[in-house]
């Protein structure tokens, strides 16, 4: 059995534009606080593999704190990092992912690259630009050989005409993967199967707007020929939700909006939507 920590959609070094640029530097910190939780994470659960499935940043532009942060902690996960860049973050000569020495435990897929492991064989391949209409699971023959496994790639699943990695449930069943793990699609998808490979988006593990709504985190997996479980850990500390609140009443607005707020609102970014007189 293999324990995997699968993550993906961190955008690093969001610009935050509908924030001050003092609340923007802030929150840009608070995300980079996810890398420490993640290396905990991994800690925690004893994982074998960390598989994180593209745009872990927001765009070429990035803040030298942020990319120290980013090695620092990806040095302190004890076992193999792979990263599979994607469309916001994609392999390039001007690239972050060229431009800096990576620690020992972390691989950067380029094209696609076969990684043999201890238990298993791990597939995994980058965004070379912004735009990618070629299937990301092209050229992945998965030999009868009873290991287990595994590809890390960015794509979108149905989205058979786009232009980020289109990918179709025919695809992947076709894949013979034991495990797929991608990333592009920021809420979290669960466990799901096409033929027999196993396949999830863990989502972003951080909301940034009110567009990204609700618990955010990775998931933890194990697996083995055949078989696959998967966890959902959150890893937020920030999180976006939307109340929708009748104000009608001899209380008032402020007593009825109070009853529909959680306890704990420190890291909460609430829209409150009215209703009634």
């Amino acid at each position: 059995m293999i324990k995997i920590i699968h993550g993906a959609d961190f955008h690093l070094d969001s610009p935050f534009s509908g924030l001050t640029p003092e609340r923007a530097a802030q929150r840009r910190g608070e995300q980079r606080e996810l890398l420490d939780r993640l290396a905990a994470l991994a800690r925690e659960k004893q994982a074998d593999l960390v598989l994180l499935a593209g745009d872990l940043l927001d765009s070429e532009r990035v803040f030298r704190e942020t990319a120290q942060a980013l090695s620092t902690a990806l040095a302190s996960i004890p076992c193999p990092v792979f990263i599979a860049p994607g469309n916001h973050d994609f392999y390039g000569p001007r690239s972050v992912w060229t431009a800096l020495d990576w620690p020992e435990n972390v691989h950067i897929f380029d094209e696609l690259e076969q990684v043999e492991l201890p238990g298993c064989t791990l597939w995994g391949r980058a965004f070379s630009d912004p735009h990618q209409a070629a299937c990301p699971l092209e050229g992945i023959a998965v030999p009868d050989d009873g290991r287990l496994h595994l590809a890390v790639l960015h794509g979108n699943v149905g989205g058979a005409e786009g232009d980020y990695g289109p990918i179709t449930p025919g695809d992947i069943a076709a894949s013979g993967l034991d495990y797929l793990a991608l990333g592009h699609v920021h809420q979290t998808s669960g466990l799901q199967r096409e033929g027999k490979t196993f396949w999830a988006y863990p989502g972003c593990p951080e909301g940034r707007g009110f567009d990204e709504t609700g618990e955010k985190g990775v998931l933890y997996l194990e697996a083995e020929p055949g078989r696959v479980t998967a966890q959902f850990v959150p890893l937020a500390k920030v999180r976006y939700e939307i109340f929708t609140v009748d104000i009608t009443g001899p209380e008032g607005a402020l007593s009825n909006i109070l009853e529909v707020l959680p306890g704990r609102t420190r890291d909460l970014v609430a829209r409150l939507i009215h209703t009634g007189e």
